[in-house]
């Protein structure tokens, strides 16, 4: 007999009508309990979202197994369960698959018409520069007059509405649903971030990607991943999800990149950008570089193009290659890209001016690993004709073998400043301890100060700074919270800066205080 699960609201409300779906055709590898077949229209992996009809599925979790909440999906009302294995104790109808995580996410794309297939959608992953690529690249596709969706670190836009995002990578309920409201929102392009997690967790499984780009891999997620190895291994599997004629694009500039770009099938086609070696598909140099602006000649294909960014540093001079790259695998013109990378001027967090008007250069950023610390630095130094003051932290709770890194890195600034980033559960005084053992083994010497308050490490960075310094504040970005403990207490580096700022005036002699 078949089991139908017959209601028709949506796990997301906002993403509109649900397809009914047949397990038996989606999966028909699968074995199915107490019934022949089972029609879906609304799935859950949450056992108190379920309502009568639903199915849940039975995901296994980091702390507990899914299935232990059977009983209370059952009595919120589910009628039929995605497992992985013959459960005896439940009488009602059951879909036994392999893994669970990856047919839900399969599923949640059917139940949303498989949206990707719609859509011409772009993925980018990477340890650093997935937010500054996708931005980048939506800013292309938009010179090109194609309307675009966006899913990353700050925020959501399925075409009409712009929301701010809580995950990199949404869950796969929450994914489907916003690919499936751009399609009704009239979007042809979808740009978004992947996440290692997302990747490793299936979240994306379902999906099917016209161009992907790896911008680097380098030491992050180690709490989570544990070795190297298994990080590269969960990138990569962002391969798994292009369609046999997708682009592939690969910095050659990193190791990591490329050890994914030998891993892509011969059927795809690979596109290479870089900084150092003048045989990528698109390889720049940097003409001059300022705080306001940096020109470059990119050379695609034969010819040499000219083009200013308006983004800083030489870490964004390879997020525009890589965007370029993305959008010329889409059929995207040189004049449209040339346009959305000049047109461009921030994007929140990410290398983010402070305006000060005779005061030191501000600068607001989300570096939080080593590799992202040492690239923000190397950008600000040949722009900063004084000091380079580098104000961070370490977030709690999370990789500790990269704090020393981080540390290290930040050694080549001329003041370092430690100061709290999330320190969630543990003491920020120990954190930056951690941190400052990397300092103290670096080559470099910079001056070290510590405070455990941001607002007051801000402050007196501001304090100490006089015009021609630069201030990095890094860790954050666009965050507009601090955790500590469980509780998110409203935080906003650029907010805080300008606060301060308006105490503060300068002259070519140093600082006043405005009363």
């Amino acid at each position: 007999m078949d089991a139908r699960v017959n209601t028709m609201t949506n796990l997301m409300s906002e993403a509109g009508a649900m397809f009914p779906v047949s397990l038996r055709k989606l999966f028909p590898s699968a074995s199915f309990v107490s019934c022949a077949d089972i029609w879906v229209q609304h799935a859950t992996d949450d056992s108190r979202r379920c309502r009568p009809g639903s199915l849940f599925s039975a995901i296994e979790g980091t702390k507990q197994a899914g299935v232990s909440y059977i009983p209370e999906a059952q009595s919120n009302g589910a009628t039929a369960f995605l497992v992985n294995r013959p459960r005896p104790d439940v009488t009602m109808p059951q879909c036994v698959v392999p893994d669970v995580r990856k047919a839900y996410a399969q599923l949640c794309s059917a139940l949303n018409g498989h949206p990707s297939r719609q859509l011409s959608l772009i993925g980018v992953t990477g340890t650093n520069g997935k937010t500054s690529v996708s931005w980048m690249t939506r800013a292309i596709c938009e010179a090109a007059a194609h309307k675009t969706g966006l899913i990353g670190t700050i925020q959501n836009f399925d075409g009409a509405e712009t929301t701010p995002a809580t995950l990199t990578t949404p869950d796969p309920a929450a994914f489907q649903g916003l690919l499936r409201r751009m399609v009704r929102n009239g979007c042809e392009f979808a740009v978004t971030e992947v996440s290692s997690h997302a990747l490793d967790q299936h979240r994306i499984a379902g999906s099917q990607f016209r161009a992907v780009a790896v911008t680097n891999v380098t030491h992050d997620h180690l709490d989570y991943h544990r070795t190297f190895e298994a990080y590269i291994a969960a990138k990569s599997r962002i391969l798994e999800h292009c369609s046999s004629s997708a682009t592939v694009v690969i910095n050659l500039d990193n190791e990591g990149s490329c050890q994914i770009g030998e891993r892509v099938s011969s059927r795809q086609n690979l596109l290479t950008v870089s900084l150092e070696t003048p045989s990528a598909d698109l390889y720049a140099e940097i003409i001059d570089e300022s705080f306001e602006r940096t020109r470059f000649i990119l050379h695609y294909a034969g010819d040499t193009i000219p083009i200013e960014s308006q983004l800083l540093g030489r870490h964004n001079l390879i997020n525009c290659l890589t965007a370029a790259a993305l959008a010329f695998a889409c059929g995207i013109s040189l004049e449209a890209v040339i346009t959305g990378i000049q047109r461009l001027d921030t994007i929140p967090g990410r290398m983010q001016k402070v305006p000060t008007d005779e005061g030191p250069n501000v600068v607001v950023d989300y570096a939080h690993t080593p590799d992202a610390i040492a690239n923000a630095i190397a950008a600000l130094q040949p722009v900063t004709s004084g000091r380079l003051f580098c104000l961070f932290g370490a977030g709690g709770d999370r990789d500790r073998s990269k704090r020393p890194l981080m540390g290290r890195a930040a050694a080549e600034a001329d003041v370092v400043v430690l100061t709290s980033d999330n320190p969630r559960s543990e003491d920020p005084h120990q954190i930056m301890e951690e941190i400052a053992a990397g300092l103290y083994e670096a080559d470099a010497d910079p001056e070290v100060h510590q405070a455990p308050s941001r607002e007051l490490a801000i402050q007196w960075a501001l304090q100490q700074a006089v015009p021609g310094d630069t201030i990095l504040i890094a860790g954050k970005g666009h965050e507009k919270v601090q955790i500590y403990g469980s509780e998110e207490i409203p935080f906003d580096d650029v907010a805080i800066v300008r606060q301060h700022l308006e105490q503060f005036a300068w002259s070519k002699t140093g600082l006043t205080v405005n009363h």
